[in-house]
């Protein structure tokens, strides 16, 4: 953190607007400021922060509760209490924004057992094995912060690994057992066999064009108003994609 005083950030920001005339900033003295989804305040010389709302913020409008698949949905609660924990400097904002947290996870329909296994699974991922409270919160956050800082990413080895996306929706439930099942069948012999398959995600199906995806067999159908697609499976070594044919019907 950088120290200022007033008028040498009002110096700085003249000078920062005058590298391109398409960027203006305006400086904002204040005691408290709001970046992103973080709120930070200056209290008696101590840094206090907390999580952002923006007061268009609507927790049941929030898209927790759609056709995605379950992992994804129990992922959203864990990943949004570590990210609490993360910006809550006093146990007081944490247990408020829990509970906020708490509220906007039912009101999407999420089960209460869900959110506690969620909430628990964070507290055993930092091997935090004793009750948060006022007079360990700050010992226990910095524990947290400490290990995520010192997590080091896995390089991935993209001649060895195959990335599949593909559009998730209800029928599609059962389409990554299949897909291993098929490659099992397939390729089972082949040295193409040692490359890792991971299936990944995109966006869902928009089904305001009456678009409905559904798996027959070895065989996807694509069916519109207008007409129907078969899209048969064609493994390809080409940059280790899947490739899908498209056939009109």
């Amino acid at each position: 953190m950088i120290y200022w005083p007033i008028k040498h950030v009002y110096k700085q920001i003249d000078r920062w607007n005058k590298f391109d005339q398409n960027i203006k900033l305006k400086a904002g003295v204040s005691y408290s400021i709001n970046f992103l989804d973080l709120y930070i305040e200056n209290r008696n010389g101590e840094l206090f922060t907390k999580v952002y709302h923006k007061p268009s913020y609507e927790p049941y409008y929030l898209p927790f509760n759609s056709v995605q698949s379950m992992h994804m949905k129990k992922n959203i609660s864990f990943e949004m209490l570590i990210r609490a924990i993360k910006y809550c400097s006093t146990f007081k904002a944490y247990l408020y924004e829990r509970k906020k947290l708490r509220m906007t996870l039912l009101l999407n329909k999420y089960l209460g057992k869900v959110i506690d296994k969620q909430f628990n699974r964070v507290f055993k991922k930092y091997y935090i094995n004793q009750p948060v409270s006022t007079k360990n919160y700050n010992i226990l956050r910095d524990k947290m912060i400490y290990m995520h800082m010192q997590k080091k990413k896995i390089p991935i080895d993209y001649g060895r690994t195959m990335f599949v996306h593909f559009t998730y929706c209800l029928n599609m439930k059962t389409f990554p057992t299949k897909f291993h099942a098929l490659w099992n069948k397939y390729f089972i012999q082949s040295p193409i066999n040692e490359i890792k398959q991971v299936l990944d995600i995109v966006k869902q199906i928009n089904n305001s064009n009456g678009l409905c995806l559904r798996y027959i067999d070895d065989i996807y159908v694509l069916r519109s108003m207008r007409k129907i697609l078969v899209m048969k499976f064609k493994f390809t070594l080409n940059c280790n994609e899947l490739e899908l044919k498209m056939y009109n019907v």
